[in-house]
């Protein structure tokens, strides 16, 4: 027999706190642990609902169940597939700390994602964006900094956010960028951007920086926390004058601009922080799209 967990007092088959432990320990990022642990949550709240009442009760049918359970309520294609990659860990582990035999969830299949297209910036916008003159206060120091590295280096918004001052190489021209399981890779940035981090360090860091912000941060919100994802947001609202452009679509321009440019695409796929290549080539159909579409504009026949 294995032994229970102990959870606020009682019993817990599903080993709830010994799961969030591992994970932790792990050290996996915390959005990661955060869904992972409340997909785990919604499972155990629908099996109990079943009937099923504890790991060794459920069955690759009763997954399968859930799944098309999820599916039929309207769930979105890409959270129904996270679900079943939390499933498959959770279960995982049962089977590793010896309270399962196997896995119900080892051969689960999940639909798959469907593949959009990711929307880029029209040149109009980026000119605006990076090229406008917003003026020579702090915070447009800090805007057109933000602006500079989400371009000029692809990064993801969340990389932005864990800067480092320690991060930015000048005399590399490199950003030292921790990605995706906390994997860390360098990533060149043009001379712009170097100049707008520059400015932003010796001219505006130190005019907001308060009694508690974060020492070691790179880029400042205007509490003085190190600035986060709703902070960049909120740049990029601010300083479109047209249209809305979201973080991720300067990092899916950045590639695109690239891959037009005739970078090779092992060499796109690193400075993205992909560990597929199959991730990176939805560029190529992105650059692909884009030249028919001028082709269909522009040609007599098109």
């Amino acid at each position: 027999m294995s032994r229970n967990v102990n959870v606020g007092g009682a019993s817990d088959p599903w080993r709830r706190a010994g799961y969030a432990q591992t994970l932790r320990a792990t050290d996996r990022a915390e959005a990661t642990q955060r869904a992972y642990g409340a997909d785990v949550e919604l499972f155990i709240l629908w099996s109990t609902e079943q009937g099923l009442l504890s790991p060794d009760a459920v069955t690759m049918r009763a997954l399968r169940d859930y799944l098309a359970f999820m599916t039929g309520r309207g769930d979105a294609r890409s959270s129904i597939i996270r679900r079943r990659a939390s499933l498959r860990s959770y279960f995982s582990w049962l089977v590793e700390r010896g309270h399962l035999d196997e896995s119900p969830a080892a051969k689960l299949s999940a639909p798959r994602a469907n593949r959009h297209l990711p929307k880029i910036v029209v040149r109009e916008q980026l000119d605006n964006l990076l090229d406008d003159d917003w003026g020579e206060d702090v915070w447009a120091t800090l805007d057109r900094a933000v602006c500079e590295v989400l371009y000029g280096a692809g990064l993801r918004v969340g990389e932005l956010c864990g800067l480092d001052v320690a991060s930015v190489d000048f005399t590399q021209g490199l950003l030292r960028v921790l990605g995706k399981g906390r994997k860390e890779r360098l990533v060149p940035l043009h001379r712009r951007g170097l100049e707008m981090v520059r400015i932003w360090i010796e001219d505006g860091r130190d005019e907001v920086a308060r009694d508690d912000s974060p020492p070691a941060a790179l880029f400042y919100n205007r509490r003085g926390h190190r600035i986060g994802p709703r902070d960049v947001r909120r740049i990029l609202d601010n300083r479109t004058a047209h249209g809305h452009v979201h973080p991720h679509a300067l990092r899916h321009t950045f590639a695109t601009h690239l891959l037009e440019g005739g970078a090779d695409l092992r060499v796109v796929q690193e400075l993205l922080g992909h560990e597929s290549l199959t991730t990176t080539q939805i560029y190529t159909h992105v650059s692909k799209s884009r030249l028919q579409k001028v082709h269909h504009d522009t040609h007599p026949r098109g």
